[in-house]
């Protein structure tokens, strides 16, 4: 039966240093999952089970270091935030991979979970769903994958860190992380299926703040690649 309309095709992130792509279905993201931010958005970093919310496919924005890619400044904000931070993209699972998550990780990459801040303080102040401050599109800025295999295994130490115009804004470690990536994975999977296609974004270090138009922001995770992008105009 022929659909009433076309759709326009699902959005992919590149592998490095290859020509596979991989196609993106659902976004999650984790709340407060590193102790210095979560204290810097006035919470209490006790170990409590992990929260998540959910970005749209629409979010994806592709933004490989060099590339020249420029964000327009969103829409019904004057208060656009940065989060950089470790993603996971979820492959093929296994019948045998059920006990161990990390098997599920197809590629890594480094994101930037966009927030438009001035909206979720509205609608936490009300006690509304603050769903409109993270799922709008292009919020979700992410850079190319790298296959995970046993060169690419990210030690607790491994640096994660922002700049915006070369002056650094965020700085950490993996470390940090109040619920390492199995354990995210794992309270991820008692909610929904952890599909094929997924992307997790993992939760970012302190140090969050405002992105202006004409800013030139890095995001990096000490040996993954870079994701680089400007912020156009208003």
């Amino acid at each position: 039966m022929p659909h009433a309309l076309q759709l326009p095709p699902a959005p992919a992130l590149p592998f490095a240093a290859s020509e596979l792509t991989f196609p993106v279905g659902r976004i999650w993201c984790v709340g407060r999952n590193y102790t210095a931010h979560t204290r810097e958005m006035g919470a209490d970093p006790a170990r409590d089970p992990p929260f998540f919310f959910a970005k749209p496919a629409t979010a994806l924005v592709p933004a490989a270091s060099g590339a020249g890619v420029v964000l327009p400044y969103p829409r019904a904000t004057n208060n656009l935030h940065h989060e950089v931070e470790l993603v996971v993209a979820i492959g093929e699972r296994g019948a045998t991979d059920a006990a161990d998550p990390l098997a599920w990780i197809a590629g890594f990459a480094v994101g930037l979970d966009l927030t438009r801040r001035d909206i979720q303080a509205g609608l936490k102040e009300k006690g509304l769903p603050w769903e409109m401050a993270k799922a709008f599109d292009r919020s979700a800025v992410v850079g190319p994958l790298a296959i995970a295999n046993d060169s690419v295994r990210l030690d607790p130490q491994t640096p994660i860190g922002l700049w915006v115009n070369e002056v650094k804004r965020q700085h950490g470690t993996l470390a940090e992380m109040i619920w390492p990536v199995a354990d995210l994975l794992q309270h991820l999977q008692a909610l929904v299926d952890v599909l094929p296609g997924d992307l997790v974004f993992t939760g970012t270090p302190a140090g969050v703040g405002p992105l202006l138009p004409g800013d030139r922001v890095r995001g990096e995770v000490e040996g993954l690649p870079a994701v680089e992008f400007m912020v156009g105009d208003r």
